[in-house]
């Protein structure tokens, strides 16, 4: 297994895998993603250098990207508001992968990689009714803070989201 930044060379690995990705959400009832979100922001996120991946013999296994801000970032009660945090964003398992620790490892993997990058916290956004989700962070040492960012779609959609962090 290779844990490594994301380059221009993996965005259509990257595309694909999270095009699985969103037809296993579908599947059980979590449409949260769709055709554009999140595919079409890991350009900007591998010009960033701020999208990371694991991979297992070209196979993309898992990804996610470490923001420096959040829309939704001044929305919660954080345990340290004027701590330096990290926001996780577009964090997904290959559904091929799903249900064998690859979870919990990327996400110890994010708590390394954001500490290495001098954050003191490493937050992160999940939609109220993404309970699998929801019960994987609080698994992994997250605790959900006060609050919800309801982040609106457009004029028929409206996301109500929960703030997870873990100090470093």
């Amino acid at each position: 297994m290779d844990f490594r930044l994301a380059t221009m060379q993996d965005l259509p690995l990257l595309q694909e895998t999270y095009r699985e990705i969103i037809r296993e959400m579908y599947k059980n009832h979590l449409p949260i993603w769709d055709d554009i979100y999140p595919c079409e922001f890991f350009k900007a996120d591998i010009e960033r250098q701020q999208l990371y991946l694991l991979e297992e013999q070209r196979k993309i296994v898992s990804a996610f990207a470490l923001c420096s801000s959040h829309p939704g970032g001044s929305s919660i009660a954080w345990e340290n508001p004027c701590g330096k945090p990290l926001y996780m964003d577009r964090f997904g398992v290959n559904p091929k992968y799903a249900r064998q620790g690859f979870g919990g490892a990327m996400l110890a993997l994010a708590k390394k990689t954001a500490k290495s990058l001098g954050a003191e916290y490493l937050r992160l956004f999940v939609v109220d009714f993404n309970i699998p989700a929801s019960r994987l962070y609080v698994k992994s040492g997250f605790r959900q803070a006060e609050g919800v960012f309801h982040e609106v779609i457009d004029e028929t959609c409206c996301f109500h989201e929960y703030g997870y962090e873990t100090r470093l």
